[in-house]
């Protein structure tokens, strides 16, 4: 992270803190983007694509002729060993290979592995940051759950104890009631762990403090219907991006091979071209070869200058011929690799969407036991309306109310644990179907993910809208920006 970016994170966490009175609510969306630019895993996916890149770049300035220059100056005596040369100016370029087209074509395979994985990567962390915010939200829900539980487990101890203080019920109630309360506490302390564990990670991911960081239901997108099995074709859906990734990569150990295989027995044109300049006079050149010098009518020159094409032709490279096989067998292997990867995606996909659809049903199933719950309760608060109990029927008490309050506030536990795990369930599916990003950037007005509970007191945590479960289902929103960058 580059100091400006981290002085800009750390402004927005200050601001948020300031403007929510100690409490940073962040929308799903802010906490993807800030994911994004904040991920070390992609900041590695990237530095992997600009080395595939200069790769490519280097294979294709072959063709480049490189130029570089050679000088020096000193006297010598006795016997010279070479032209006394003051400086050089060389330059060297390919011309022609057969296998340098087949390296030029791996490393464009390269970078093209590069973007996918980095894409890939991209997609990875916002999947991790989305699931990671829902169980977030699904926690806080249940926190509020629990707390309104708690309350109403205080008040049976309080009712049962003056009961049994009245001889209406046996002692064992009380201690029954008070096992209620410590349940329901040891509940309540392990959601609070998973706040804690939720909002570390979420921090880790968005550099955001972690401390009171809530989330904005009114940002997640709604759900909408898995379609079956029967009518979507999963082998017919595109490839994720890392199993694109995979076949790039094998595809550049490929052209490598072809470029190994054609070295031998073919010719390399390389061009060539030198310019120098020759001085005698600090050496014993002349003594030994006096007709360098030429005549006094009629001086050499002491400028050098040299063009031509050199033509290459291996004719025995047994190390050259061993390196051949060894790219194609690297090559067989990412191929063999890049379809078992494939293989066990398209089998764990097939398998997610059925999961998805049996998940829905399980959360539709939960809804339906509160929903009974709520009827139950409301037929015992009708109940005691009605000449205080004192109407035809079984007899209610307060007491049937609360424990009527506590099964339905424990359905609606039941309730948020489906949703939650079909919801994220959900999210890996929208991944693996290339609709991810469309899905996080399709949250418009005030659309909910999970419904809100009021508190005894009537009031709601910080962040958390009083709207009704809408029992949507999961699916892609269609024809939306993608929050994630295509390669």
């Amino acid at each position: 992270m580059t100091r400006s970016y981290a002085l800009r994170t750390l402004a927005l966490a200050a601001f948020l803190v300031c403007t929510g009175r100690g409490v940073a609510q962040i929308s799903l969306q802010s906490a993807v983007n800030l994911a994004l630019k904040n991920s070390p895993k992609i900041r590695m996916a990237q530095a992997d694509l600009d080395k595939a890149r200069a790769a490519r770049s280097e294979a294709r300035d072959a063709y480049i002729p490189t130029v570089g220059v050679v000088t020096g100056y000193g006297q010598s005596t006795g016997a010279p060993l070479n032209v006394p040369v003051i400086f050089s100016i060389s330059a060297q370029s390919l011309v022609f290979s057969f296998s340098q087209k087949d390296y030029i074509r791996s490393t464009d395979e390269g970078v093209r592995a590069a973007e996918l994985t980095l894409h890939n990567s991209q997609i990875e962390v916002a999947e991790d940051t989305t699931n990671t915010y829902l169980a977030l939200d699904y926690s806080l829900e249940r926190k509020m759950v629990l707390r309104d539980s708690i309350a109403y487990s205080d008040r049976l101890v309080s009712i049962t104890t003056d009961r049994i203080a009245l001889g209406v019920d046996p002692k064992v109630e009380l201690p029954k009631s008070r096992r209620t309360g410590t349940q329901l506490r040891l509940a309540s302390l392990q959601v609070d762990d998973e706040i804690a564990a939720n909002r570390q990670h979420l921090a880790l991911l968005t550099g955001l403090p972690a401390t009171f960081l809530f989330t904005d239901r009114s940002s997640v997108p709604e759900f909408t219907r898995t379609p079956a099995s029967a009518d979507v074709d999963m082998d017919k859906l595109p490839d994720s991006y890392g199993i694109k990734a995979a076949f790039a990569s094998a595809r550049a150990k490929q052209y490598t091979a072809f470029g190994d295989s054609r070295y031998m027995l073919r010719p390399q044109i390389v061009l060539a071209g030198n310019y120098s300049r020759v001085a005698t006079s600090l050496s014993s050149y002349l003594d030994y070869y006096p007709r360098y010098g030429g005549t006094d009518a009629h001086p050499n020159s002491e400028n050098a200058l040299s063009f031509g094409l050199q033509f290459n032709i291996p004719l025995l490279d047994m190390a050259h011929r061993a390196k051949a096989r060894g790219s194609a067998a690297d090559a067989a292997r990412a191929y063999a690799e890049a379809d078992q990867q494939r293989g066990v995606y398209r089998e764990g996909r097939s398998k997610l969407a059925n999961s998805t659809r049996e998940l829905d049903l399980r959360a539709q199933l939960a809804r339906d036991d509160r929903e009974i719950a709520e009827d139950q309760l409301e037929t015992l608060k009708l109940q005691l309306q009605l000449d205080g109990g004192a109407s035809q029927g079984p007899q209610v008490n307060p007491k049937d109310q609360l424990n009527a309050q506590l099964q339905e506030r424990q359905k609606y536990l039941d309730v948020l644990a489906a949703e939650l795990q079909l919801r994220q369930t959900q999210v890996n599916l929208l991944r693996q179907t290339e609709g991810l990003g469309d899905w996080i950037l399709g949250a418009t007005g005030s659309r909910t993910l999970t419904p809100s509970v009021p508190s005894p007191a009537g009031t709601t945590a910080p962040g958390v809208p009083t709207t009704a479960p809408t029992g949507a289902s999961p699916g892609i929103v269609p024809n939306s920006p993608s929050v994630i960058p295509h390669p």
